[in-house]
């Protein structure tokens, strides 16, 4: 990465940061200032094609998301340090155990302090999420206004609905608009 694309990616985050989260909340973790992030579905967005970004695993696999056309995928930008992030990320895990093979879910994180991430998801016990990482923040500049966001693409890499902020993954209302991709396949 050039020193540019670094700086501008370090600015990003930043903003991101106080776009969605707000410097009061204890242990590192920041809660959201609900000030960009709605938590609520849009679809103004719909059609928009899923970037084609490299994510990798703290074990160096990388995973391009312009591949993983052919069923529904759930791409949830996070980060450590994100409280309504790390919130929802047990939430998460068990929506990817729900769905199984029908719903890709993944969660790429944000953090530039990579070393992060690996350590997080040992500690939180996720068994459905792998730990992929956008080490140059490509996707919060492509798709975030904040964190948590949430895209789900269809089969076809396009894009459903987004949500900025936490979510409720649990959430009947929500299960049904992640159904409703799930059975267009």
């Amino acid at each position: 990465m050039s020193r540019v694309s670094l700086t501008l990616a370090t600015i990003l985050i930043a903003g991101l940061g106080l776009a969605g989260c707000d410097r009061g909340a204890p242990e590192g973790a920041q809660e959201s200032s609900g000030a960009v992030a709605s938590g609520e579905i849009d679809r103004s967005q719909a059609g928009a094609l899923m970037p084609a970004v490299n994510l990798v695993d703290p074990a160096g696999r990388v995973l391009n998301l312009g591949a993983l056309q052919g069923g529904p995928v759930l791409l949830n930008l996070w980060a450590t340090w994100c409280a309504p992030c790390v919130k929802e990320m047990p939430l998460l895990d068990e929506l990817a155990g729900d769905y199984g093979e029908d719903l890709t879910v993944i969660a790429a994180s944000q953090d530039l302090q990579t070393e992060k991430v690996q350590p997080f998801f040992e500690e939180t016990g996720l068994e459905h999420l792998e730990p992929w990482i956008d080490p140059e923040t490509q996707l919060s500049m492509a798709l975030a206004e904040a964190l948590p966001t949430t895209v789900l693409y269809d089969g076809a890499g396009r894009e459903v609905w987004r949500v900025a902020g936490e979510l409720d993954w649990s959430a009947p209302e929500i299960r049904a608009a992640i159904d409703e991709a799930v059975a267009a396949q």
